[in-house]
């Protein structure tokens, strides 16, 4: 007869607890295994819309329009669905266009031009609103209205404020005797660009003001109290404390507003169309010109990669100033 061995014994509860453990592990790693492929496909249910949304709307067109670069699309192919491959030559013709330079010497005048007094005239407006003053907070809403219009009826506004014959710009500049005669902003090549860039600047200042008044109010008061105590004038505080703290917003509000300005195409087409002749003609138009005027599709493509790929690096510039960012804040 085989002996029972007694659990209530040390040497029974030693094996048996040798006998269960290794089950009770292998159960521990089978319900983590679980819960962490449990984990994985909630993620994947919860991101999946998303990454379907990017896929159609983004990466489908992208990817089209790439292939219609290399490509001669006419208007026949809408109807016969032909488009012969013709690799690089819609790039060529491009590039060898002399309204390649001519674009892209203006879209770099808009753009710089653009966030230069976007930026300049935003940070002043921070800076003014820091120091705390009655009805702040409803200036503050007020300002931020040319952002909140859509930038059609902003564009619509400002082409008749710059009327040559009944706008309110030389009206204004008449009474003050400024000008002696009906300044044509939109038809004189001298002042259609001039023109854009303050449409353009009046309507991107709200957002340089938000972003960098929130980055402001990041910086600790007591910077500010110890540079007092110190004698510190006003610019110098502003040097050697607003500024240095301010720089990683600084950075991504920069490169945020090129990425903007860079592709902006409804303030141009709808005050200048690109004109007149070429004065105010960017890639953005250029491309729109190409493609549904001269029905040049496969150029017009070109011309949208092009600016993709500029808008991208700009993006990958935008990313790693928002990366040093948070390793500055980790510190």
């Amino acid at each position: 007869m085989t002996p029972t061995l007694d659990r209530s014994t040390p040497g029974a509860s030693t094996a048996a607890g040798r006998a269960k453990r290794p089950r009770s592990v292998a159960g521990r790693r089978t319900t983590r295994l679980r819960s962490a492929t449990r984990s994985r496909l909630v993620a994947i249910g919860f991101a999946a819309p998303a990454g379907l949304y990017v896929a159609l709307f983004f990466g489908y067109p992208l990817a089209y329009n790439l292939v219609l670069s290399v490509r001669d699309y006419s208007t026949s192919s809408f109807y016969s669905g032909v488009a012969p491959f013709n690799g690089s030559a819609n790039y060529d013709a491009v590039f060898g266009s002399p309204l390649f330079g001519t674009t892209l010497r203006n879209t770099a005048i808009f753009t710089l031009g653009s966030i230069f007094f976007q930026f300049v005239i935003g940070l002043a407006l921070a800076v003014f609103f820091q120091r705390g003053m009655r009805l702040g907070t409803t200036l503050r809403s007020l300002i931020l209205l040319p952002w909140l219009l859509p930038v059609v009826v902003s564009g619509a506004v400002w082409r008749w404020m710059f009327d040559q014959e009944h706008g309110v710009l030389n009206a204004f500049l008449q009474t003050l005797h400024l000008t002696s005669g009906d300044t044509p902003w939109l038809n004189d090549p001298h002042w259609a660009m001039a023109s854009l860039i303050i449409t353009n600047v009046w309507i991107g200042i709200p957002f340089n003001m938000v972003i960098l008044h929130a980055g402001l109010q990041a910086i600790p008061r007591t910077y500010y109290e110890a540079a007092a105590l110190d004698g510190a004038t006003s610019m110098q505080r502003f040097r050697y404390i607003t500024w240095p703290l301010l720089k990683p917003v600084t950075a991504i509000v920069l490169t945020l507003c090129l990425v903007y300005t860079i592709k902006l195409f409804d303030v141009v087409q709808v005050l200048t169309g690109g004109g007149p002749g070429e004065a105010t003609q960017t890639l953005t138009t250029w491309a729109y010109q190409l493609s549904f005027q001269d029905f040049a599709f496969g150029q017009g493509a070109a011309v949208g990669n092009i600016l993709i790929a500029m808008a991208t690096v700009f993006g990958l510039v935008y990313l790693g100033a928002a990366r040093r960012e948070l390793r500055e804040a980790a510190r």
